[in-house]
């Protein structure tokens, strides 16, 4: 073999053995995989979000001292209350849930809040006819504290007449049936409130929206003996009255309150009088569009039940006359718009292109609409309160109050109360509005001092045993981060309720919206894997320490995984319904001193080599051009006449 062939062939084999050894050091220190403890359990049930829930508004410069001092309880007031946070998204899915745990050991449920229902129900491990939701079925036999509410002259007995039942049914004509039980509910470690026994709904039969739902059960939070605030308020263990606060256009999720605070400056209020309906009902005597009043008779909001608030109404209706007025103003008000048609063929929504796109903006194309109570208060409206998205065009919004066919009801559903703090006073008989940004509320409102709550000792009838304190299930588990090791990367996996071909092309625009939320930089969301399930999408995402870090800290770690796990993330609605489905943490490689000898001395010898093929391969050139040049000549070869050079 020829000597410049075997010099070539030499470097090759040394670099690939170099490659080897380097390959070979890298697997025995690969990062180890860490699942945290809870992983094997359901993952937590997310819903779109919107951008900007963690990030401080304008309005936000005042100290946080002073906004808590808000919403403190009234010297007064000794009675806890329990601080829940709301999910989902009211226009997407229609409602919003809370989290509530019954039984012991606590099992998980997602519930739609709603004012208008007093009961509270969740689907039975024995129910023949329920839909499959987010959590499992409630299972009475791996609860110790479940207790049957037996039959008596205050309840609607079953038919062998053991125990009591209950039945509901929805002006959509859905339906819910089952028997009614007594176990503990949990509310959250962010909760004052310990856990309390109270009756709730075991679902056996459920039918209409009921069962095609996602949300498990209803929380009943209207006027009844079945409602959980009045079983809490009989109870004496908090005072009588609880406050609601819905997300904004573009901000899903909120807050929820059981018990009183203190109002907050510049709150309006509305009477409420308990007699006049058995709903939470408010004195609306008039409506101004851009400041002028609409020419109705006050009686016109009284009809039937009168003006009701429903969180469980997603839109708001007006009897025939009013809404006809109310149409008539706002077109008045919006001839600089071109009127379009609704997203869905099936409805004739009135719908309005060439606004502004933010949302922030819409003030500039829509006027302001004031709804004025008996005592002179008003409660002003922004277009978010009367306006929804267009899901088809780009800067078009849809009126999202309606006439209510025939019934003389003035209903005022949850989109009337977005980025609304509703204090229900039932105390005093008043209801209270206070524009604020809900999702900043709620991150108030989860600030706490003390120790998650403890089950109170069980104590029923014909019983004497004592049930050992359980403590209340966590909103905001301890995350376990490895020991005594740098983290490289946070992993985890979304699942989107939206098809592979759909999502594709929106890839680089969901990592732009999932960096803010996650407080970190586009360049550390890096894609892992993208795969089809079904109607959904899976996703698999990572998060790199930022290029002037080494690793993540073990704070920034807890604060995304937090973020992730107790649906703090809030994506737009365009990504429709997602989920959590697990989430891993991998350490920082790290390897041990003989790895990084090895590894020196793999260079060290790599560049040795180099240099001395180099220097092999530079004499071997120059001893070939100096046999060249003294090569061999006959005596009588022909030798070239070389030109005189001058002296």
């Amino acid at each position: 073999m020829a000597p410049g062939r075997l010099a070539s062939t030499a470097f090759l084999l040394i670099v690939s053995s170099f490659f080897l050894l380097l390959r070979l050091a890298r697997v025995s220190a690969a990062p180890l995989l860490l699942r945290p403890p809870h992983a094997q359990a359901r993952p937590a049930f997310l819903l779109p979000l919107h951008r900007d829930f963690y990030k401080t508004s304008s309005s936000s410069s005042s100290s946080s001292s002073d906004l808590r001092r808000h919403l403190q309880r009234s010297p007064a007031e000794v009675r806890p209350s329990a601080r829940m946070s709301l999910h989902d998204d009211l226009l997407l899915n229609g409602y919003y849930t809370t989290r509530l745990w019954i039984g012991t050991p606590p099992q998980r449920f997602a519930l739609i809040v709603d004012t208008g229902s007093s009961v509270t129900y969740v689907p039975c491990s024995t129910c023949d006819q329920c839909g499959k939701h987010q959590d499992p079925r409630f299972d009475p036999e791996l609860s110790s504290t479940y207790q049957p509410v037996k039959c008596n002259i205050d309840c609607t007995c079953d038919n062998d007449q053991v125990q009591c039942i209950y039945e509901r049914q929805y002006a959509e004509m859905s339906t819910s049936s089952g028997v009614l039980s007594d176990d503990l509910l949990s509310f959250g470690n962010q909760s004052e409130l310990a856990p309390q026994r109270a009756i709730f709904g075991c679902e056996n039969m459920e039918t209409g929206d009921l069962y095609s739902q996602h949300a498990d059960g209803i929380m009943g939070l209207g006027r009844g003996d079945l409602s959980v605030v009045d079983q809490l308020v009989d109870k004496g263990v908090i005072s009588d009255s609880f406050s609601l606060c819905y997300g904004g256009m573009d901000i899903g999720g909120g807050a929820m309150v059981l018990g009183g605070i203190s109002p907050p400056s510049g709150m309006v209020f509305a009477n409420s009088d308990a007699v006049r309906s058995p709903y939470y009902n408010v004195d609306l005597k008039e409506i101004h569009v851009a400041g002028k009043k609409l020419a109705l008779n006050p009686m016109v909001f009284d009809g039937k039940h009168g003006t009701v608030l429903d969180s469980g109404t997603t839109y708001a209706y007006l009897p025939e006359t009013a809404f006809l007025a109310f149409k008539t103003a706002i077109m008045k008000e919006l001839q600089s718009l071109r009127q379009i048609r609704g997203p869905d063929p099936n409805y004739n929504d009135i719908c309005f292109s060439g606004a502004e796109s933010d949302v922030s903006q819409l003030s500039k194309s829509f006027p302001m609409v004031d709804m004025v109570f008996g005592n002179g208060q008003k409660l002003s409206l922004s277009p978010e309160n009367y306006l929804f998205q267009h899901s088809k065009v780009r800067g078009a919004y849809c009126l999202g109050i309606f006439q209510n066919g025939r019934d003389p009801t003035t209903l005022l559903g949850g989109i009337i109360v977005r980025n609304t703090l509703v204090m229900y006073d039932r105390e005093h008989s008043k209801i209270g509005f206070w524009e604020t940004n809900c999702s900043e509320l709620w991150e108030r409102l989860r600030i706490s001092d003390s120790p998650p709550p403890m089950s109170p000792a069980f104590d029923e009838n014909n019983l004497t045993r004592e049930v050992p304190p359980t403590i209340a299930p966590n909103e905001a588990p301890d995350y376990v981060l490895p020991e005594d090791r740098q983290i490289g990367q946070i992993r985890f996996q979304l699942s989107f309720n939206i098809s592979h071909n759909d999502l594709k092309p929106h890839i680089t625009e969901l990592a732009g919206y999932i960096a803010p939320e996650l407080h970190v930089n586009v360049s550390q969301v890096r894609l892992l894997n993208f795969t089809s399930k079904g109607n959904h999408s899976l996703i698999a995402w990572s998060i790199v320490p930022a290029v002037s870090a080494g690793s993540i800290s073990d704070t920034t770690a807890t604060s995304i995984i937090a973020r992730l796990a107790e649906h703090g993330m809030q994506l737009p609605g365009t990504f429709s319904n997602y989920e959590l489905v697990g989430w891993d943490v991998v350490p920082k490689e790290k390897r041990k001193w003989w790895h990084q000898g090895y590894l020196v001395a793999i260079l060290a010898s790599f560049v040795t080599l180099i240099i001395s093929l180099s220097a092999f391969g530079m004499w071997f050139i120059w001893r070939r051009r100096r046999e060249a040049l003294n090569a061999y000549k006959p005596v009588n070869a022909v030798v070239p006449e070389q030109e005189l050079q001058p002296l």
